[in-house]
C-alpha cells in the first residue's frame, strides 16, 4: 500500500474502530447505538441550519489545527495553540472595537493581520528562540505561555481596559465593520470558512511546493541531517512555532469577528487544545485537517441532539474521541487487528 493511501486508510480505520467500540459500550450500558448515531448525524447535518453551525465550528478547529500540524512537521510539539488563539482574540477584538470610522474592507484584515502578528509572536519569542538556542522543550515553554495568555484575558476582561463597565466580565462589541458577515442566517457559519479553506491551500502549497516548508520537514524528520545538509535548523524551529502561532491567532480573530463579536471571560475555549487531535489524526496534512475539523465538529454539534432524542449521555462523544486519539497514535495495534483479522481469514478458507 502506497504511503499516500496508508496515511488516509489509517485514520478512517481508527474512527471506524472509536465507532464500533463506542457502540459496544452503548449497548453495554443499554443504549440503542443506531439511534444514538442516527440522532448526531442528525444533529450535525440533518438541516440547513445543523450543517452550517457544523461548519461554523469546524472554522476555529481547522486553523488553528493547521498550526499545530506545521509545528508536528518540524518534529516540535506545540501545545500552546491555545493560548495563542487568546492572544489573536484580544488583539482581534480590540481592533475591533477601538478604531472608528474604518470601512469593512480596512478593518477586517487590520484586526486578522494585527492577530495573526501576535500569535506568531507569542509562539516564536520565548517558545521559539528558547527551544532554537537553549534547548528548552516547547511542550513546557508553549504550555506555560498559555496560562499567561488565558490570566491576561482574565485581567483584562475583569479588571483592565476590555473591560465592558456595568456588565459581566465581557469585552465591548467590535464596530459593524469589523463583523464577518454570516452566510446562512440565523446561524454562526460566516465566511471564516473561507479563510479557513483558503488556509489550508496555503499551508498545503507552503509545505510541500516550497522550499521552506521542505527544511521544516526535512528538521522535522532529523535535525542533525538537516544541519550537515547546510539547513538553518534554529531559524526553522522559530519559522515553524511562530507559523503555529500565527495561524493559532487567526483562528482566534476570526472567531470573535465573525461569531462571538465580543471577547467572553472563561477559562477555555478548549479549541487549541482540541486542535492537537485534529492534526494528529490528519497525520499533519494540511487537507486531511480540513475533513479531520469537520469531523470533530460535527461530534460536537451532534451529541447535543443525540443528547436530547436519544438520551444517550452527550460525554459518549469524548469517549469517540479519545479512542480516536488512541487509535491513531497506536498504528501498531491497529496493524494488529489488521494481521489478525488477515489469519482469521486464511484459517477460515484453509478450512
Amino acid at each position: 500500500m502506497s504511503k499516500v493511501l496508508k496515511s488516509i486508510y489509517m485514520p478512517i480505520l481508527a474512527v471506524v474502530i472509536a465507532i464500533i467500540i463506542g457502540s459496544i459500550i452503548m449497548l453495554a450500558t443499554g443504549f440503542n447505538p443506531v439511534a444514538a448515531y442516527t440522532s448526531l448525524f442528525i444533529g450535525a447535518f440533518g438541516t440547513l441550519p445543523n450543517i452550517a453551525n457544523t461548519l461554523a465550528n469546524a472554522v476555529p478547529l481547522i486553523i488553528t489545527g493547521l498550526g499545530v500540524a506545521i509545528a508536528f512537521n518540524a518534529g516540535l510539539f506545540n501545545i500552546g495553540a491555545e493560548g495563542q488563539y487568546w492572544i489573536g482574540a484580544i488583539v482581534g477584538t480590540w481592533i475591533g472595537y477601538s478604531f472608528k470610522g474604518l470601512p469593512w474592507y480596512i478593518h477586517i484584515p487590520l484586526a486578522l493581520i494585527a492577530a495573526m502578528i501576535a500569535g506568531g509572536l507569542w509562539g516564536g519569542i520565548i517558545p521559539g528562540f528558547a527551544k532554537a538556542y537553549t534547548g528548552a522543550h516547547e511542550v513546557i515553554t508553549t504550555m506555560m505561555m498559555s496560562y499567561v495568555a488565558i490570566y491576561f484575558s482574565h485581567y483584562l476582561l475583569e479588571f483592565g481596559p476590555m473591560m465592558e463597565k456595568g456588565s459581566v466580565p465581557q469585552s465591548p462589541l467590535i464596530r459593524n465593520s469589523a463583523v464577518i458577515p454570516t452566510i446562512v442566517p440565523n446561524t454562526q457559519l460566516s465566511y471564516g470558512i473561507v479563510i479557513a479553506l483558503v488556509a489550508a491551500l496555503f499551508v498545503y502549497w507552503l509545505m510541500y511546493k516550497t522550499v521552506w516548508g521542505y527544511e521544516m520537514r526535512a528538521v522535522g524528520f532529523n535535525q542533525r541531517a538537516s544541519k550537515y545538509a547546510g539547513m538553518n535548523v534554529p531559524f526553522n524551529i522559530v519559522l515553524s512555532l511562530s507559523l503555529s502561532g500565527i495561524f493559532a491567532g487567526l483562528a482566534g480573530a476570526v472567531q470573535i469577528l465573525g461569531v462571538q463579536h465580543r471577547l467572553y471571560d472563561s477559562f477555555t475555549s478548549g479549541y487549541g487544545y482540541t486542535a492537537i487531535v485534529v492534526a494528529l489524526l490528519a497525520k499533519n496534512n494540511p487537507i486531511g485537517v480540513v475533513f479531520s475539523a469537520l469531523l470533530f465538529a460535527a461530534l460536537g454539534t451532534g451529541s447535543q441532539y443525540m443528547q436530547l432524542n436519544a438520551q444517550v449521555p452527550g460525554q459518549l462523544t469524548d469517549v469517540i474521541t479519545g479512542l480516536i486519539i488512541f487509535f491513531v497514535a497506536a498504528d501498531k495495534i491497529i496493524e494488529l487487528f489488521k494481521t489478525m483479522f488477515k489469519k482469521q481469514k486464511k484459517e477460515e478458507l484453509a478450512s
